[in-house]
């Protein structure tokens, strides 16, 4: 398929997936929103800029997994912690993450907003991961290609191991997709990534 055209399509497809599942998840989300915001008392939901399209930057929307003062904590990490985590920016077991953010993250309902980002066109349902800035340097010589291209909400390393990954294999991963993207490609990872939650939601 031509690429103009597998865009299209693929956007597309994105507009009228991410309403669909908008008005479909939209009672799960008010629901995480209430309990957050009496748990917490404050606007549940958590921005951070990643990059886009074309190096363009956006705030990307999750519902808040971490306690409110995440950033000042994390300067008082130990170096090992702090060099594990610029390992994979990721941490194992995060100290920061609060009992009913496991729970969200578990579950991959954290990312329910995201849904919005795809909407607005910053996202696509499948991609690379929308990566920080900073990140940019562990994909080297591969991000002017990684920025080529809308960041997904999943994508073929979160079905491919996901937290058993080096940062380097999830790399290869992303390079992978956007050399042999297309339809077929997107649908498979897409229906994987229930298979994936579903089998992390019921692990212990």
């Amino acid at each position: 398929m031509d690429v103009v055209i597998y865009q299209k399509y693929k956007r597309f497809l994105d507009v009228i997936l991410s309403l669909c599942f908008i008005v479909l998840s939209l009672p799960i989300m008010i629901i995480i929103f209430l309990v957050l915001f009496l748990k917490f008392k404050h606007f549940p939901l958590f921005l951070q800029k990643r990059m886009g399209k074309n190096y363009k930057p956006f705030n990307i929307y999750k519902f808040q997994t971490m306690v409110d003062n995440s950033e000042t904590i994390f300067k008082y990490f130990p170096s090992e912690l702090k060099s594990e985590y610029y390992k994979n920016y990721k941490l194992e077991d995060d100290p920061r993450v609060t009992k009913i953010g496991k729970l969200l993250r578990k579950t991959s309902l954290d990312e329910l907003p995201q849904l919005l980002n795809v909407l607005k066109g910053d996202m696509s349902l499948v991609g690379p991961r929308p990566v920080v800035l900073e990140e940019l340097k562990k994909y080297d010589k591969h991000s002017k290609k990684l920025l080529k291209i809308r960041p997904g909400m999943t994508g073929l390393w979160q079905v491919n191991g996901y937290d058993y990954l080096t940062y380097n294999q999830r790399v290869k991963l992303d390079m992978f997709y956007i050399d042999n993207m297309s339809l077929k490609l997107d649908i498979k990872i897409f229906f994987k990534t229930f298979i994936v939650i579903f089998k992390r939601r019921g692990s212990k």
